[in-house]
């Protein structure tokens, strides 16, 4: 009886033993294999499977097998009658979404969909994780469901204003394809360039009426690549011809002073009528005509030009798409509004959600968190109003290099970011997350974290040597004091310089350190009026924290009190004198000892210089800032001014480790806020 007592306790602790142990496997497994964006279902198993070949059965999906096919190939891994099983499969899935796939891998993958969208979605989720080992190939077993439940998942690009390459942009779409996007929105003209080759009007592409990258355009022959590139990766190209406004080069090009002019109306409709007849409605169903921002009288036109335009592309079978805020023509009740800045689109009308999705005014580090947080469309999903999203990039000012598009604006970080909010919607929206992370002991803060670290994995696997400007951040905790009143004067100095205490008394008043604050990136008051720290349109920040070091080093930060737009000039005021951070005059102190600001490339820039392109602005595309840490603990104290010349209000102050394959986070420092440390 002992005996059989001693065999059944010892098989329980086995049991439990073996439960435990499965649940870390299994955490384990699926930190190593993450996947962007998360699936509404899945279920990691408790290990792996490895081979040296595969066996592809694609009998329904032919084209999808031999991309998965090449894949392979790419990665040194042929095909073999006796290699690992993949079956590509036609049948039901969870959800009746024509663009829902389920997946298992066992001893055998099955990708099983309804339709070659679905098996895409299912192969682009196998390609992420994909790893290799020893020579051989290995996938977690796990086995998930998935659909979007967005309609349009878009990411746009103006080329107008700046021409890109076509292999540039094709770098890009292939990173759509790899997060599940299915929309490139191509705004193919502005006041720059009319950057798509007219075989009617080939003066559009003359030198003397483009005034940025002369002699740059796509031929029509570069579009048809390039949609038939989007068409292979399941994405649809939206192509924009932005009128009546945003048509300086138009109107050069064809000695045109005035849109009202009555020669403008035949140009336009041959231009559309070009423009469709390169391709098929239903290769490209959506034509974007523009419409926004007409703010001078010599680009407006009568309502009847936009709707003929209108007319014309719908007895095309294809849909109109116009911006809202945008020209309102009151006998249209179709056409589709692209939401901007802070519009709301016509009743009635279907619309895509671009509002704060301008990738050229985020900041690496707080632009993530609104991506992830904000709802797209303000709905918990897609219907028949709102059809999803559109991710947008306007670097607005000229370049110097087509890469600093890339280098300039957090793109692809964005892209990762916004692909789970567009994907999977958000049951509710958090404004008050736009432009600051949640306190640390909330569930919405754990989840970002969540999330954060299921990126940093995709960026080391996916972006090696690619600009993707983004490393952890959920480490990164301050205290806050402020506003103090400095009564006009920024220069003004706190006690908080000469020691750092609990509380303090200035000018009557108590202040006391706030200390709930994490993030790369702070914004004391936000530029778009975002809930943030304060209210308060002027006064005096400090912010303190402690980095512990485990040894005496030269360490590169990156360090920054702006965040330029690279949108409409240097649109936070003037570009500071040599000698200062900014011209509010921010100090940084790590252990007493300030540090100095760079010696910058082109100071003393005035706010209305937008043909000047940005060289080292902001602190993500410039050399860090060295700043020597001792063995322990060191104390870093930043000081933030604002007044009422200066459009942000914020800082950045975060270590940083830049490598051949891109900025890497410094594991080995430490955060605290704790005074004792100090």
């Amino acid at each position: 009886m002992l005996k059989l007592r001693t065999l059944f306790v010892l098989s329980c602790f086995v049991s439990i033993f073996m439960n435990c142990y499965g649940i870390q496997i299994e955490s384990t497994i699926s930190d190593k294999y993450p996947i962007i964006p998360t699936p509404k279902e899945i279920r990691y198993g408790s290990d792996e499977i490895q081979f040296e070949h595969i066996n592809i059965q694609a009998t329904d999906f032919e084209n999808e097998g031999r991309l998965l096919a090449g894949f392979f190939e790419s990665k040194q891994i042929k095909e073999d009658a006796k290699g690992l099983t993949i079956e590509l499969k036609k049948g039901s899935t969870e959800n009746e979404n024509d663009e829902a796939y389920s997946l298992t891998i066992s001893d055998k993958i099955v990708i099983t969909a309804t339709t070659h969208k679905g098996i895409y979605y299912g192969i682009q989720t196998l390609k992420q994780i994909f790893r290799k080992q020893n020579k051989k190939g290995v996938f977690p077993k796990l086995t998930l469901s998935d659909w979007p439940v967005f309609k349009i998942r878009g990411f746009m690009h103006d080329t107008g204003r700046n021409f890109q390459s076509v292999s540039q942009l094709k770098e890009q779409i292939e990173i759509l394809a790899q997060y599940k996007y299915n929309v490139f929105h191509w705004h193919l003209t502005d006041n720059p360039g009319w950057r798509l080759e007219s075989e009617i009007y080939p003066e559009l592409q003359a030198e003397h009426a483009t005034t940025r990258q002369k002699g740059n355009f796509y031929t029509q022959e570069n579009f048809k690549d390039i949609l038939e590139f989007c068409k292979a990766r399941n994405i649809t190209l939206i192509p924009e011809f932005d009128i009546p406004g945003h048509t300086d080069v138009f109107r050069k090009a064809l000695e045109i002073d005035e849109m009202r002019d009555p020669n403008v109306k035949p140009v336009l409709l041959d231009l559309f009528q070009e423009l469709m007849g390169l391709t098929s409605a239903e290769d490209v169903p959506y034509i974007h005509i523009g419409t926004d921002e007409v703010r001078n009288d010599f680009e407006r036109v009568s309502n009847d030009v936009i709707f003929e335009i209108m007319n014309l592309i719908r007895k095309d079978n294809r849909e109109v798409i116009v911006w809202k805020e945008g020209i309102v023509v009151k006998r249209d009740s179709t056409s589709i509004n692209q939401l901007w800045a802070y519009h709301e689109g016509r009743k009635g009308h279907r619309f895509i959600d671009s509002r704060s999705n301008y990738i050229n005014h985020l900041d690496p580090f707080a632009g993530m968190a609104r991506l992830y947080f904000q709802q797209p469309t303000r709905h918990p999903k897609g219907d028949s109003l709102a059809l999803g999203g559109i991710l947008a990039a306007w670097p607005d000012n000229n370049i110097n290099h087509e890469r600093d598009i890339l280098i300039q604006n957090p793109i692809y970080p964005s892209m990762v970011f916004y692909a789970d909010a567009i994907w999977n919607g958000r049951a509710k929206d958090y404004p008050e997350y736009w432009a600051k992370l949640p306190p640390k002991d909330t569930q919405e803060f754990n989840d970002f974290k969540a999330f954060e670290k299921k990126v940093i994995t995709h960026r080391d696997l996916f972006f090696k040597g690619k600009e993707f400007q983004y490393i952890t951040q959920t480490d990164k905790h301050w205290k806050l004091i402020g506003p103090l009143n400095h009564k006009g004067n920024i220069e003004k100095s706190f006690p908080v310089e000469e020691s750092i205490k609990d509380t303090y008394s200035i000018g009557g008043n108590p202040y006391i350190w706030t200390d709930n604050h994490t993030g790369g990136t702070i914004h004391l008051k936000h530029f778009f009026a975002f809930p943030a720290v304060t209210e308060a349109k002027q006064g005096t920040y400090y912010a303190y924290t402690n980095i512990y070091a485990p040894d005496d080093r030269i360490q590169e930060f990156w360090v920054g009190f702006q965040g330029w737009s690279r949108s409409g000039g240097r649109r936070v005021g003037p570009f500071p004198n040599q000698g200062d951070w900014h011209t509010t005059k921010p100090k940084i102190w790590v252990n007493n000892t300030e540090i100095e600001p760079p010696i910058w490339k082109q100071p003393n820039l005035g706010t209305k210089t937008d043909e000047i392109p940005f060289i080292d602005e902001d602190y993500f595309y410039r050399n860090p800032t060295k700043i020597h840490l001792k063995k322990g603990w060191n104390k870093v104290l930043l000081k933030i001014p604002q007044d009422r010349n200066s459009w942000k209000w914020m800082f950045t102050c975060i270590p940083v480790n830049i490598t051949e394959n891109g900025v890497r986070e410094v594991p080995e420092l430490k955060y605290s806020t704790k005074f004792e440390n100090n």
